[in-house]
Parts: structure tokens; C-alpha cells; sequence
């Protein structure tokens, strides 16, 4: 089976690069579009962001065989709530929130009747909101999908070939593995981000003068992740707090290390931690996730 009719639910950087991406790569796919914000709405249809723009979330989800909640994750319950009365009873119900046992939970618990197959395209900008979106976000870039057992393989099958159909590499994963994996790569780093900058900004001893003038170091990269949207991060933490809690423990103890060898002088440990991660990022940059040119690509502008 394919997709005909995909209703997005919130309109900012990724429900807004979805209506992009299916108008640019999959145009025979009608697409309706909806956000709890009239001001929202009002840009995405200025930018066109879905062939149509509803003024509720029944009417825009009505004859949908696949409706997108690209809300935060916070939010989902609530989002399904809302468009229970519209949805068709054969149509999939999906998301892209990163933090998927949570949101499995809410979505069943919401919609109790519908098949639901939530998914994580891990791709994404520090932008948020209906400007935010573009239609290439996806390309090259994972989407992980976490169906429960009883979803039908046929709709598991027709929702990874959509996410491949907008250029994403898709891979079938178990939710609870997915929501340690997100909290090591992507969770445990912005956490790390909102905290060193927010301590830089706090310390007496540094005025936010200072703080932004040197900072074009590795400083000025931990506050591009921490420019995300505090909305969705927020709802992320809390969604995902055990295996946030579980990584930042073990995250906790080899930085207890470091700092141990940093008060030892012990500069073998030091080299060693440092040649690994180093091979990391090479690895990273062999996989195509990054840039390899210096400077992380950006371009100087004099």
C-alpha cells in the first residue's frame, strides 16, 4: 500500500519541512495541514507549507490515511485527543517525537482503536516555527521507526517507504533501545549545551560581553544546540527521564575520571580519551553526517 492523503499536525520546523518535502518528492500525495497557533497557520499558508491549511484539527485530519503529530512530545496526547473525531479508522497514525516510548503510551492510550506507528526522523535545526522548514531537511538523514508489535505490516512497510520517498534512510528499531541510543547522541549533549552556557553566562567573573566576544571557540557550537526550542526540549527531559537519568550517570562518572586525571597530571589518560573520540568524529564524517570541511563548513563573512 501507499500513502494518498498525509495530514500534518503543527507547523513548525519539521511539520512544515514534511509539507515541503512531500510537495517537492512525492507531488501526487495530497497533504492538509493544521497548528493550534492562527498566526502559524496564516504563515504556512503564505508559504505553503500543505496544499491545504485547516482552521481545526478534525477538518484537516478528515480522509487522511496518514496523519503526522509533529508536535512536542509533551503534547501528543493531547494533539490525538483533538483529531480522534476526524481520523478515518483505517488511516496510521504517526509522529516524529524523539522520545518514542512515552509517546507510544500517549497515543494509545488517546486512540485506543487506530493503528499507530511512531517514527523519529533524526534530523533537524536550532530554528523552530513555520520558517524554520525546508524541503531537503530529510536528506541522507535517519528516520527511526518504532512500530509495536501488532501494527500491520503492510502500513509498517507503507510509512517507511514515505520517509524514504522524502530522502531519509529508514531503520526499524525497538522503542525502548531508541530512547537510550537519542539520549546518548542527541539528549545528554543538549542538556550539556543548555548547562555550560547558561553557567558561562551566570559566572561573575565573565561578563556576557566576554562570553560572546571569545566565542568563537568550541563555546560558540555548544550555543547553536542550545538556541533548540526550550519547549520541545523541556517535553523531551521529561519524557525521556530514565534513560536521560541512566546515560547522565554514566556520562557523570567518566567525567569524575577526567577530572581525576586532570588533577593527576595524568596526561596518558588524558591523550588516550581524547585520540578515541577523535576517531569518533572521523567516523561520523565517513558516514556522512557532518561536514568535513574545517570550521564545520560555516563561511566567514567579512
Amino acid at each position: 500500500m501507499s500513502f494518498n492523503h498525509v495530514a500534518i499536525i503543527g507547523l513548525g520546523l519539521l511539520g512544515g519541512s514534511i509539507g515541503l518535502a512531500v510537495k517537492e518528492h512525492l507531488p501526487e500525495v495530497m497533504t492538509t495541514g493544521y497548528d493550534a497557533d492562527p498566526l502559524v497557520r496564516e504563515r504556512a499558508r503564505e508559504r505553503g507549507l500543505a496544499g491545504t491549511i485547516a482552521d481545526d484539527p478534525v477538518e484537516a485530519v478528515r480522509g487522511a490515511d496518514l496523519v503526522i503529530l509533529c508536535v512536542p512530545v509533551g503534547a501528543m496526547e493531547a494533539a490525538a485527543t483533538a483529531i480522534a473525531p476526524g481520523l478515518e479508522p483505517d488511516a496510521v497514525v504517526s509522529d516524529v517525537g524523539s522520545s518514542k516510548i512515552s509517546v507510544s503510551q500517549s497515543l494509545a492510550r488517546a486512540l485506543p482503536e487506530h493503528v499507530i506507528i511512531p517514527a523519529h526522523p533524526v534530523a533537524g535545526t536550532e530554528q523552530s516555527g513555520p520558517d524554520a522548514g525546508f524541503a531537503s531537511l530529510f536528506h541522507h538523514r535517519w528516520c527511526i521507526i518504532t512500530p509495536p508489535e501488532s501494527a500491520p505490516t503492510d502500513k509498517v512497510e507503507a510509512l517507511t517507504a514515505f520517509w524514504r520517498g522524502l530522502g531519509s534512510t529508514v531503520e526499524i528499531m525497538d522503542a525502548d533501545h531508541h530512547d537510550r541510543v537519542l539520549a546518548v547522541t542527541s539528549h545528554i549533549p543538549h542538556l550539556i549545551a543548555y548547562t555550560i552556557v547558561g553557567t558561562a553566562s551566570d559566572l561573575e567573573e565573565v561578563t556576557r560581553s566576554e562570553v560572546i566576544k571569545y566565542s568563537a571557540g568550541g563555546f560558540r557550537d555548544f550555543t547553536r544546540i542550545a538556541a533548540s526550542d526550550p519547549v520541545m526540549w523541556r517535553d523531551v527531559f521529561l519524557n525521556n527521564r530514565d534513560a536521560v537519568l541512566d546515560m547522565l550517570d554514566r556520562f557523570l562518572t567518566d567525567l569524575a575520571m577526567m577530572r581525576e586525571a586532570i588533577k593527576a597530571g595524568d596526561g596518558e589518560t588524558m591523550f588516550d580519551q581524547f585520540s578515541k573520540t577523535r576517531a569518533i568524529r572521523r567516523r561520523i564524517i565517513e558516514h556522512g553526517q557532518d561536514d568535513a570541511r574545517p570550521d564545520f563548513g560555516r563561511h566567514d563573512h567579512d
